[in-house]
């Protein structure tokens, strides 16, 4: 992962290229903000301009046997750090250590490196379990940095998500967090440090990742998908400056006629009151597993956002596509300020409910049936 690999972020690359060049980099960085800003292909390309031996142009140079390395995350001074699960017929008392699971981890950042944590979870088939990083990785950690370089040069630990640390393995951190061996760092890429022990925080300098510019996302997805213009501006809007989300949209757009249909019969049964039709609908919806459910529902609030829209006549801000807009036309008028929070709320509650894994058909017979009350209340 290089710096230009990055896609935007041009005033954060800009910053800690600076930082290395000015010999001003703290022992610890915390990068932090939203999911889908890049902090962890951030944090690596930060480790392989620091790593290289022959750097230039404000970017590793991608010739040196460090970059080489680099390139297959293979560099035996790069420690990574993330939460694991505990593997099938382990004793209770054995915790796993992130070694356990860096071909995996590796499969996954030199695949996409702007996964996403439920993507770790995905490859990790945890089942019902809560990835964590156990006590025993702070051991581990320890003993890496006693060692001397085999490089010659610095030893980096990129610590992703320290808010899932085991608060026994964050207390045994604190000593080496604050006073480091010589050229030692250590970058802690998290997402929502009000879960991060506040004697951690203090030890880290704090740079915030912002949103990726939606101008940022729209010409990526131009060049790296040939999308056409107003295509990638859509789906860029849409993302909120999250590049996961933005590919993931893309991967799902062949659902989308499908969700279309769901949302306006769900909108149609609601208006009629037509309950065995919103059984079916239920059902239906139930069949369409997990992942597609979670997108048939963010599907449905951007769908009530843009018709909210729409009342204000302010099309330069609508992105429909015709088939969209034909329906919403005429839908449009049921969605306005004395129901849309309502009907918002219900379709966020329904999301969690997903991904708590309560009955999916009861989820969205009860979501339907509540739809009823707010597409008549206008």
């Amino acid at each position: 992962m290089y710096f230009k690999d990055i896609i935007g972020q041009k005033s954060i690359v800009a910053q800690l290229c600076r930082m290395v060049d000015e010999n001003r980099l703290a022992h610890a960085l915390l990068l932090t903000g939203s999911s889908g800003n890049g902090k962890l292909p951030i944090a690596v390309a930060l480790a392989h301009y620091i790593l290289c031996r022959d750097r230039r142009n404000g970017d590793a140079c991608g010739c040196c046997p460090a970059c080489v390395k680099m390139d297959k995350l293979v560099h035996s001074d790069l420690h990574f750090v993330f939460p694991v699960k505990k593997k099938k017929g382990s004793s209770s008392d054995s915790a796993p250590v992130s070694d356990d699971y860096i071909g995996e981890w590796r499969e996954i950042f030199l695949k996409e490196p702007y996964f996403s944590y439920s993507d770790w979870l995905t490859m990790l088939d945890v089942e019902n379990q809560q990835p964590m990083i156990y006590e025993k990785e702070s051991s581990e950690i320890l003993r890496k940095l006693s060692l001397k370089s085999r490089e010659g040069g610095w030893k980096i630990v990129i610590i992703w998500l320290p808010e899932k640390m085991k608060e026994a393995c964050s207390n045994k951190l604190l000593k080496i967090l604050e006073e480091p061996p010589a050229e030692t760092l250590f970058l802690l890429v998290a997402e929502s440090t009000e879960h991060i022990l506040p004697t951690i925080l203090s030890r880290t300098q704090r740079i915030e990742i912002p949103r990726i510019a939606g101008d940022d996302i729209s010409a990526e997805l131009q060049r790296r998908y040939a999308l056409d213009g107003d295509t990638a501006r859509s789906i860029a809007q849409q993302s909120g400056g999250d590049w996961e989300k933005a590919e993931s949209m893309l991967r799902v757009d062949n659902d989308k006629k499908m969700y279309l249909e769901l949302f306006v019969t769900l909108m149609r049964m609601a208006y009629r009151r037509d309950i065995q039709a919103m059984k079916r609908w239920s059902e239906q919806v139930a069949a369409l597993g997990r992942e597609r459910q979670k997108g048939m529902l963010e599907y449905c609030q951007r769908m009530i956002r843009e018709n909210f829209i729409m009342n204000f006549g302010r099309n330069e801000m609508l992105y429909l596509s015709p088939e969209e807009r034909n329906f919403s036309v005429n839908f449009s008028p049921f969605v306005n300020e004395n129901n849309i929070f309502g009907i918002v709320e219900e379709i966020s509650d329904a999301q969690k409910h997903v991904e708590q894994n309560v009955n999916a058909k009861m989820i969205f017979f009860d979501m339907a049936l509540r739809m009823i009350v707010w597409i008549k209340n206008r």
